[in-house]
């Protein structure tokens, strides 16, 4: 009987709603749908991280190690594409992050905090620090030999970890202050992008790059005819990261070029859509019969059919693609890579070596200290020159708040200590232990900063 009860409470006036169906009363903006899902991606990251480190250091290492090094293989008749787990997560699903991180960054240049220069200064200021003051870390500590590739891993900063962190403190700092950090974060990825494509390519086979660029083109082509669709992007997409596998350079940079060719102008403008639900909902009004279910009555249901083509009309595809993808990537994606990743065996009887190797001690000075003294110093120096401002109800102190937490490296320092270290296991153990330790020290010091700092937030 109380399960009829709660059905009659949830039906009421024509709507059936479940407790966790309650997404149509909700009003989220982008930016407020953006942060939510990276705040639930940092807390899975964090889970698949910790499940990780147990698996290899308990007595699933053996199973773990055999899982993660399987092959697995997709071919037709005589083509055949053979990677381990490890790869395919590493070159393919990866790719698909990398495609999002695309769309993030041309939606910023467009509409966004990057839009406008003025706003843009401070936060493409303070990415160029934490990148550069980093990398000249590392480098220091590691001036020559196999080692000293891996002066990009403490480049980058992890968006879904740092937002994470940030996003707790979210009643004691101002929403722009998590609009920098988001910013700042995306030119950040940018940077790394370019890193690898430039500096992590070890050799170039010229036949599938020429084909890569050929496919590059027809995206533009496509982009530029007004082509809407995103499934011939998608297959020309797929097809241009093939092209990039063979030619020797990284194939996730295909996420990226897919997702620059994807269109940012909608079919219909604001005006014509409001003028065509209004006229479809006259229809649906008319077409109404109480009592009886839109399943049998078919102009009930080609009207809001027509409503839902026109939804997707009215939208961007760069934003549909955006909203479609980020959800997977944040929740699935993200979280495998660093399960299939985060696996560092710890030997605790030689923890002092290890935490004195120059590798490690060069990844976690960059981390930490390149980042908080890159951020702060370009922040205040554009700041001291007038050309750039602090955001709405923001501190300086807050700034190098942020700057801490972007020492959080983890997901992409990760993805460049694997291309820098891919031959030498020793290295890339190392650097992935430098990695863990200074997100882990960093996401610490810089919640407590922030807190210390902030005070709740006037609503």
């Amino acid at each position: 009987m109380s399960t009829d009860k709660n059905t009659e409470t949830m039906v009421k006036k024509g709507v059936y709603q479940a407790p966790w169906e309650q997404s149509f009363d909700k009003l989220l903006t982008p930016f407020d749908e953006f942060i939510n899902r990276q705040t639930t991606s940092g807390l899975l990251l964090m889970g698949m991280t910790v499940l990780a480190l147990f698996l290899a250091n308990g007595p699933f290492l053996e199973t773990y190690n055999h899982i993660v090094h399987t092959y697995a293989s997709v071919g037709i008749g005589d083509w055949v594409i053979k990677m381990t787990l490890h790869h395919w997560i590493n070159d393919a699903l990866m790719a698909i992050f990398f495609f999002v991180v695309g769309l993030e960054l041309k939606r910023e240049i467009i509409v966004g905090e990057l839009a406008e220069l003025r706003n843009a200064i401070l936060p493409i200021a303070a990415a160029v620090g934490g990148m550069v003051v980093p990398a000249l870390i590392y480098f220091a500590i590691n001036p020559q030999g196999e080692a000293s590739a891996g002066w990009g891993i403490p480049m980058a900063t992890d968006i879904a970890f740092a937002i994470g962190a940030l996003a707790l403190l979210a009643s004691r700092v101002p929403k722009a202050l998590i609009t920098f950090l988001v910013a700042l974060a995306i030119v950040d990825d940018l940077g790394a992008v370019l890193v690898i494509a430039m500096f992590y390519t070890e050799t170039i086979a010229l036949m599938p790059l020429m084909l890569a660029g050929s496919l590059f083109a027809i995206l533009i082509i496509f982009n530029l005819s007004g082509i809407r669709n995103a499934i011939p992007y998608f297959i020309v997409s797929l097809l241009l990261w093939y092209a990039l596998l063979l030619s020797g350079v990284h194939a996730t940079l295909a996420g990226i070029i897919g997702a620059l060719s994807v269109p940012a102008t909608p079919k219909y403008d604001p005006a014509r859509f409001s003028a065509q639900v209004k006229a479809l909902m006259k229809r649906f009004d008319a077409s109404h019969e109480p009592g009886k279910s839109i399943m049998t009555n078919d102009a009930l249901r080609a009207v809001v059919q027509t409503l839902e083509n026109g939804v997707h009309s009215v939208e961007a595809p760069l934003q549909r693609l955006e909203h479609v993808w980020h959800m997977p990537v944040a929740y699935l994606i993200i979280p495998v890579f660093a399960l299939v990743n985060a696996g560092i065996p710890i030997a605790f009887d030689s923890l002092s070596e290890t935490f004195a190797h120059p590798v490690l001690l060069g990844v976690s000075f960059g981390l930490v200290l390149g980042k908080f003294i890159g951020i702060t110093g370009a922040s205040w120096l554009v700041l001291k020159l007038g050309i750039a401002e602090l955001p709405k109800d923001t501190r300086f102190t807050q700034i190098a708040g942020v700057s801490l937490l972007a020492g959080i490296g983890f997901t992409m320092s990760i993805f460049v200590a694997q291309l820098g270290s891919a031959h030498n296991d020793e290295l890339l153990l190392l650097a992935k232990t430098g990695i863990l330790a200074a997100s882990i020290f960093s996401g610490v010091a810089g919640f407590i900063w922030l807190f210390l700092v902030s005070e709740p937030v006037k609503s």
